[in-house]
Order: structure tokens, then sequence, then C-alpha cells
């Protein structure tokens, strides 16, 4: 198998990711002296921040992810091919895939994270991860087919465990989706589902920090868990969870949870390839990179986003958050760099600006703090509509996501509680 695509007498420059990082360096390097091919496994562009929404069957799928064919239609000297990634061979400038070597002259690294089970089979069999579309995709069915057999469910203890949601990680992932969630149980589910007792439905975050929200401020951490504690969520602090198997969560120091339905958002690990140097790989799988984000000991291959650990810079001396505002700006600056190259022209370091970070726990509830600024409620969410919507692609997903999330704000009467299954024939 060949990748199929041709030299020209431009330098090229592959892009391994079409997340954040990735787009934005495709974008960047656009009618430049540059032949740009970008690889991903998918073929479509997906909006992360907004696929706890996917998941709660608050949005559609196809409102949070835009075709890269669509993105770069009739865009000269770039290339797009869906392939998995499987190592590179710096000394030959060759990207291995399931496609065929695809040659080099410069590599950016822009994969991002996948969830960490911390090295645990069962977990990661047994719980379902929300990083992607597909996965909120497999969550949204699980939820909503557990919901369907606990109407039906004679045994008592059994219904209960049907009815638990346990959300484990207390950061933004799972803050937003206990929040949409314990929403679902107050408005949607005594409509939907009559015959249940929605009172009966648990609502758990499960954190193994002392408070949620680590990164933000502790004024921003209580006033998050304020208004999870009054839709209704239970909060497990300091507590680890050790296992998942046998319909249950098994906690540190605390009694298990019974559930069928146990949300994975500890934490996240840098997607690693083979090909590297022990002595490359940094903290969480991530790859270690000078203020330029150049690979440790490579001259032509960089790394942004969540695969890269920048190393000196002494605001950060453990790395920048694994946020989409270091991956955007870290591409900026890769994107800018790599057009310096061309015309003999110094790199110039990384600097990071952080611009505010921010959580939505439900309608018309956030949290938000831009600059010394820190606050929460209606304003917040407001700002958190207006921050998340700008990115997205394509003006009709653009409307699409503004009427959802209009509608919302007055009723929750939705039709995108669908449980959807692709149908495979039997051979």
């Amino acid at each position: 198998m060949k990748a199929n695509i041709s030299r020209s007498e431009k330098q090229r420059v592959v892009i391994v990711g079409g997340g954040i990082a990735g787009l934005e360096l495709a974008y960047t390097l656009l009618k430049t002296d540059y032949q740009v091919v970008l690889i991903d496994k998918n073929n479509y562009h997906q909006f992360p921040p907004l696929i706890y929404q996917v998941a709660s069957a608050g949005l559609e799928p196809s409102s949070i992810a835009f075709p890269f064919r669509r993105i770069f239609q009739g865009k000269k000297d770039f290339f797009f091919r869906m392939a998995s990634v499987e190592g590179v061979d710096a000394e030959r400038r060759k990207v291995q895939t399931s496609i065929g070597e695809i040659g080099y002259d410069y590599l950016v690294f822009a994969a991002g994270a996948t969830t960490n089970f911390f090295g645990s089979e069962t977990i990661a069999t047994n719980s379902l991860p929300m990083k992607t579309v597909s996965e909120s995709m497999r969550l949204r069915n699980t939820i909503l087919e557990n919901l369907e057999k606990a109407e039906t469910e004679d045994d008592e203890e059994k219904r209960q465990s049907l009815l638990n949601i346990v959300v484990v990680g207390g950061g933004a992932s799972g803050v937003e989706i206990a929040g949409a969630l314990a929403e679902m149980q107050k408005k949607i589910i005594p409509r939907d589902y009559p015959d249940l007792d929605s009172s009966k439905m648990k609502i758990y975050l499960v954190n193994a920090d002392d408070r949620l929200l680590k990164t933000m401020s502790p004024q921003s951490s209580l006033r998050a868990e304020l208004f999870l504690r009054e839709l209704g969520v239970e909060i497990i602090p300091s507590t680890f969870a050790v296992d998942c198997k046998d319909g249950k969560l098994f906690l540190k120091g605390a009694d298990p949870i019974p559930s069928k339905t146990i949300i994975w958002v500890s934490g996240i690990t840098a997607n690693v390839f083979s090909g590297f140097a022990k002595e490359t790989i940094g903290r969480g799988g991530r790859l270690l990179t000078d203020r330029y984000n150049k690979v440790r000991g490579y001259d032509n291959i960089f790394a942004v986003g969540d695969q890269a650990l920048v190393e000196g810079d002494e605001a950060y001396p453990y790395g920048h958050p694994q946020v989409a505002q270091v991956a955007l700006q870290q591409a900026q600056n890769v994107g800018k760099n790599l057009k310096r190259l061309l015309k003999g022209k110094a790199l110039e370091p990384f600097k990071y600006k952080n611009l505010g970070s921010m959580a939505t726990i439900g309608r018309k509830c956030a949290v938000a703090e831009i600059g010394n600024r820190k606050f929460g409620g209606l304003s917040a969410w407001v700002l958190w509509l207006v921050v998340h919507l700008r990115p997205i692609l394509g003006v009709k997903n653009k409307v699409v996501i503004l009427l959802n999330w209009m509608w919302n704000y007055f009723n929750y009467k939705q039709s995108l509680r669908l449980i959807l299954k692709a149908d495979r024939r039997k051979s």
C-alpha cells in the first residue's frame, strides 16, 4: 500500500494529528513555500471541549466534527491522508503509517493524548472514557440503554446499579459531564421515563484531589462544588478509584459504588510512537522539546500540544498545561518559525500567554478566570458560550449549536436522545 503523494520542488512538512494544534498549523502553512501533508486516523476534526455535550445528548456528533477534506478543499500543495501513524525513522526521514511510508523534510507531532487508565486493564475494559466523538457516542448509548433497562428491571439492586452514574475525575471534563447528567436527571428523566423514580438516580463525582478544578483557584473550585451540590451531585473528594469490575467501582478506603455506567475522565497520557530514544520521552509520555518545540536531539522534528513537554521555561518548570490554548499557541509559533526557516531567519522561542480558564457546570452555571478576575454564575456561562462557539468550524455548525443552546435555555424538549448503533451483518 502506498500513500500516493507526489513530491514537488517544495520542502515537505508532515503533520501527525488533526486536532486543535494540527489543524491550526496546517492553516498557518497554507499558501507558503511548503508542501503540507496532514495525517489523522479519522477523516474529521473534532472539537474536544464540547464532546461532553454529545455524551449527554445535548448536541449531535456532526455539530462538533468537520471533515478535513471539506476544510482544505481546493488548497494547493496540501494533502490529507487518513492513516494510523506507527512510528518514525528519523535517519531516513520517513513516517511509518498504516498506508506505507511518507517522507518529510520537517515533521510535527500534534497527535494529542489519550485517556490515562494508570496501567489498570480492568478499568480500561470496564469504564467509559470520553476523549473522542466515537467514545462520547458509546457513552451516550450506554446511558440511554441503562435507563431503558432500569425501567423494566424488577430487582431493586440491579435497577439501582443501572441508575447510578459515577464520574471519576474532578477536572473540567468531570465537572462538566457531571453537571450535564445532573440536569438530565432533574429535567429530562421524569418526563421521558415516567415509570422510573428519577429521585433514585444518583450522580457521583469521585475526585482524587482534595478539591475540584485543581488548575483553577480555590475560589472557583468552591463555586463549582456548590453548583454541583445544588444540582444533587454527590462529590467524593480525596479518594482514589483503584479498580472497576463486576459492575462496581472500587475505592481506596471507602465502600465500592455499584454502577453500570462508570465514566473515566481522571487524566490523560500523550500518544507515543516508536522510533524515539528513551531520553526523548518525558513525564506522561510527552516528547521533550526545547523552547522552539523542537524534539530533543532532532533538528527537523517538532512536537506541539499535549504531546510536547517544553523544557527551559522557568514559568512552567514541569511543562505547560495540556489545554487547548497551549496547543493553539504552540502550533502558531511553530508555523511562524517554519516560515522563518524558509527566509533564513532565527527561530523565536515559544512564550505561553495564559488567556484564562473556565468550566461550565450546567445551564446558567459556570466558573471563569480571566486575568485577576474570578467570577461565576450566569455571566461566566454566557462568556463560556461565546468562547466555545467561535472556534467551531462551519457556519452551519455554529448556527445549529447556537440554536441548540438557545432551545435548551428555555426547555429540554430535544430529539437527540437516540440509541444509534452500526448494524453488523452476519457473515
